[in-house]
């Protein structure tokens, strides 16, 4: 599909006499850029750059239908159809439990978790996933974004993923993520205990038709659900999670105070005396009723 793809873009160059060094002028990149998107070489187009491409040269639309078909050749079968459903939602609620969600990642968090993957077999194909990755956040910077919520389990705030200063920047950047008026990020805390969505990862994305998927993922296998029951019962499990995590706020206040002390990694005694802190400042016993409580943004049933 890559080939496919830049063959369409060289024949509609040159049907325009443009040369590559001009299109990419237009299109704001090199145009050595150009060269490899049509010869299917190095990194493959963002979606920005195929809608550019596609207004630059007339496609009337058809580089832009062409773009998910060359990325889906870089993702397990299993997520295709999931993120498929992501790109068209209005609205996204997820709990992470091991890893930051892909649409608040940092690229060098990207890269560092997507390493790690058993399927990955090439340098090329570990760059194209990255760049597909962050592809995804293009829509919570569009005019209309979707609405997003997020719970992630503290031990996600935790894990050094790349090394202390990835995660620092990672920290930094869920911090900023945060105070977006369409983005709400929630820690479900240790002292939660025990919760229906142990194990792994839940989303549930709602389209602006009200259609709603729910999708579960582990390492190495994901599944997604359409049965309209079924995902219902999902956002009971979603709600159960939420209202026993942390306020957003304070959620804040604990990334934050993460942050100062991810350079050095706090001691037991040190996440001891946070804690407390945090559940001083979310009003003690009401720690596990969190959340802001705005109905308006449940996850449809």
């Amino acid at each position: 599909m890559g080939h496919l793809f830049g063959a369409r873009v060289l024949r509609l160059r040159t049907g325009l006499g443009m040369t590559q060094k001009r299109l990419g002028e237009i299109v704001r990149v090199e145009h050595s850029r150009i060269s490899q998107i049509e010869r299917a070489t190095g990194a493959k187009p963002t979606l920005p750059l195929a809608i550019a491409l596609d207004e630059a040269l007339g496609a009337d639309g058809l580089l832009v239908d062409l773009w998910p078909h060359v990325y889906r050749e870089s993702f397990p079968d299993w997520s295709r159809a999931y993120m498929d459903a992501e790109a068209k939602a209005a609205e996204i609620w997820a709990y992470m439990g091991h890893t930051v969600h892909g649409l608040l990642q940092t690229p060098d968090y990207a890269r560092a978790m997507l390493s790690m993957g058993r399927s990955l077999k090439t340098k090329e194909q570990l760059e194209e996933r990255v760049d597909a990755r962050l592809a995804r956040q293009d829509r919570l910077n569009s005019l209309v974004p979707p609405s997003l919520w997020v719970v992630l389990d503290e031990s996600v705030l935790m894990r050094p993923v790349g090394g202390a200063a990835i995660m620092r920047g990672q920290l930094q950047h869920l911090i900023a993520q945060a105070m977006k008026p369409h983005i709400t990020i929630q820690v479900l805390p240790f002292a939660a205990g025990a919760h229906p969505a142990m194990g792994g990862s839940l989303n549930i994305a709602t389209a602006p038709d009200g259609t709603t998927v729910a999708y579960t993922e582990g390492a190495d296998s994901g599944h997604l659900v359409e049965d309209p029951e079924e995902v219902k019962g999902y956002q009971v499990t979603y709600d159960h999670v939420r209202a026993h995590a942390l306020p957003p706020e304070t959620s804040l206040d604990l990334m934050r105070a993460i942050t100062e002390e991810n350079d050095r990694g706090p001691t037991r005694s040190q996440r001891r005396r946070l804690a407390q802190v945090v559940i001083q400042q979310s009003g003690g016993g009401r720690m596990l009723g969190g959340g802001r409580g705005d109905a308006r943004r449940r996850p449809r049933p």
